[in-house]
Parts: structure tokens; C-alpha cells; sequence
């Protein structure tokens, strides 16, 4: 599906077009929906993904669910488990520009942004661009640059602009943050503020892969390779960055029920009182989750939102939103934990 048309929101392939390898229209065969069309390219990447990266289905999966609906992820995760394969995997997949911010504390506002100088040369100002002109940026271990640096990102992910002597310069699109933290080492890190977890549709927590899972990565990587650059070689460009344009507008129409929007609704609200927690959701953590469900619907070629996609990402959506209580914490409680008895709790929708 690498033809930038075949995806377009509200639209339909003409007639016999085929796409990735199956019919979508012709004699005894009826036309594939958009949903389902979006549907095949979404598993071709996936499939392009996973060339590259070995198990971490459930990364990518919700990194493209993020994708999908236009936001941005907190990856939080030790290292080594192919969050940085992952980011590079999917640039290529979809043709995508790429970069990578090592942040550290000695990091300036305008290492992230860009800044003016003077060309001698030329005798003139010039501007440049920092690496926020990407459409994936990766800002490893985020929580090592100060809280000034951090906000320099703030304005990025949430107006998708970098404003550079008072000029506002807008970012290309697609465009998507993956920053990532280590959860073991927090000497020489600094607390992300509250209004930057808020930007982050979800948080996503990784462990280590399971057993076969590594025996195959380990195989994989060091089959042949001298050192340990990392190699997307195998990975196949398929999709171009209009078409994933195209499918984020799609995912955009996907319906969404009134009882799911309530049932949504009951969530976030129940959060804010519920046994154990010192602070809940805000109403943007709804809206996360909306958005976050619509996605998920896109994924599997569905035009409308079901409340298993809800539940399915309630953790992800809202576990950067909400602040266990101090004895919580002391017993070793996670907010996990609470959000699965509180979703046990607040009824679903039958239908």
C-alpha cells in the first residue's frame, strides 16, 4: 500500500484495485471498506516493524495506536530493549524523517529547538533548525535534562511549532514524540512536570522479553554483525508520510457511541475519589483515551469504538494521570493495580 491515495478518510479504492495482495474488488468479490483497506496497511506495517524489532508486540502495537491518533508516548522501560530499533524501524517503514536527542543535564532549550547565528560569510542571520524538524523524534531518558529544557519540548508536542526569535515555524507532519525514561536509575534525573506527563496520550511500560523472544532478538542481532549498529536493512519502506497523514485523519472519523463517551466519562471521574489514590484524571485524561480507543478501532479495520478498546487502554492512557496515595507507594501498590479494580468496578456498555 504504498500509493499515497488508497487510504483517504471517507473514501474508497476503485474498483479490482488491489492492496497489499488482496483483491478489494472484481467479480464475486465486494469492494474493501476504507476501514479495511487501513486495516491491511496497518498489519504490512506491523509486519515491516517486527523485520526489524523481535517480540514487544504490545510496544508496537500502542505506538502505532499513538500514531494513529496523532499524540505523542512516554516509553519507560530499562535499557536495551529495542526502543530506539523500534523508532528507527518504523521512520523507514513509512518513509519518515528521523531523530534522536540524547538528553543529558547540561542540554539547552536551544539544542532541542534550533537557534540564530550570524554567518560570517554571508554577513546575514541564519536560522537552524534543531532536531524537532523530524517526524519522529526519540528524547531518550527525558527525564535527565532540567525542567527549562523540558519545557522547550512543552510548546512542540502540544501546538506542533517551534517559535524561534519570535518567529513561530511549524512542524511537518506527521509528527510524533517518543520519549523514554529508565524506571532504575533516578540520580541525576529531574521529575517530569505535571502539564508535560499531561501532553503524553500514553505511558507505556515495557519489560524484558520473554524467553524465546530473547533467544531469538539475541540470534537475530548477532547473526553476521560486526559491533552493535543498529540495522533496519531488512525493513521495507511502505507507506509514505501523506498516507499516514490520511490514516490519522481516518482514525479521526472513527465513531464513538454515547455510551462509550459515557462510559468513558465514569472512568475518569471515578478516579478522582477512588480508595488509594491522591489525585485522579483530569478531563484531558478522556479525551486521551477517546482518541487512544479510536486508534486502537483503525487497527483492527473498525469504523466505531468498542468498550474492550476502552479497557484495553485505560492503563496506558491514565497511569501517568493519576498519584497514589504515600502508604499505596509504601506498600508497593502501582497504579495498575487500581485502575484494573476500578475498571472491574465501573460498568460497561452491553453493546
Amino acid at each position: 500500500m504504498s500509493d499515497n491515495n488508497e487510504v483517504q478518510a471517507g473514501g474508497s479504492a476503485p474498483s479490482g484495485q488491489s492492496t497489499g495482495g488482496q483483491s478489494t474488488g472484481g467479480q464475486g468479490a465486494a469492494p474493501a471498506t476504507v476501514y479495511e483497506r487501513a486495516h491491511i496497511a496497518l498489519q504490512r506495517l506491523r509486519e515491516e516493524i517486527g523485520r526489524a524489532v523481535v517480540g514487544q508486540t504490545g510496544l508496537v502495537d500502542e505506538v502505532l495506536t499513538a500514531l494513529l491518533a496523532g499524540g505523542h508516548v512516554l516509553i519507560e522501560g530499562v535499557p536495551g530493549i529495542g526502543k530506539t530499533l523500534l523508532v528507527r524501524a518504523l521512520a523507514k517503514a513509512f518513509d519518515g524523517k528521523f531523530a534522536r536527542i540524547q538528553f543529558t543535564p547540561d542540554l539547552m532549550p536551544a539544542d532541542v529547538t534550533g537557534h540564530v547565528l550570524f554567518d560570517q560569510a554571508r554577513q546575514t542571520f541564519v536560522t537552524r533548525r534543531g532536531p524537532v524538524f523530524t517526524n519522529l523524534l526519540l528524547a531518550d531518558e527525558i527525564n535527565r535534562a532540567p525542567a527549562k529544557t523540558q519545557a522547550a519540548l512543552l510548546e512542540v508536542m502540544q501546538e506542533l511549532q517551534v517559535t524561534i526569535e519570535g518567529e513561530p515555524q511549524p512542524l511537518e507532519p506527521p509528527f510524533m514524540v517518543l520519549a523514554t525514561q529508565n524506571p532504575i536509575e533516578q540520580e541525576g534525573t529531574y521529575a517530569l512536570p505535571e502539564a508535560q506527563l499531561d501532553r503524553f496520550l500514553l505511558k507505556i511500560r515495557v519489560d524484558y522479553p520473554g524467553e524465546d523472544d530473547e533467544r531469538r532478538m539475541v540470534k537475530q542481532v548477532t547473526r553476521g554483525a560486526t559491533g552493535d549498529r543498529l540495522n533496519v536493512d531488512s525493513v521495507s519502506t511502505i507507506l509514505q508520510p501523506a498516507t499516514l497523514t490520511a490514516l490519522q485523519a481516518l482514525a479521526a472519523a472513527v465513531r464513538v457511541d454515547d455510551a462509550v463517551v459515557d462510559y468513558v466519562v465514569r472512568i475518569v471521574r471515578a478516579t478522582r475519589n477512588w480508595p488509594g489514590l491522591a489525585a485522579g484524571a483530569g478531563p484531558r485524561g478522556g479525551i486521551a483515551l477517546v482518541r487512544a480507543a479510536r486508534g486502537a478501532a483503525l487497527m483492527e479495520g473498525r469504523d466505531h469504538v468498542t468498550p474492550d478498546d476502552v479497557k484495553r487502554l485505560a492503563a496506558p492512557a491514565l497511569r501517568h494521570r493519576i498519584l497514589l496515595m504515600p502508604e499505596m507507594e509504601i506498600e508497593g501498590r502501582n497504579p495498575e493495580e487500581l485502575l484494573a479494580r476500578l475498571l472491574d468496578e465501573v460498568q460497561a456498555p452491553r453493546s
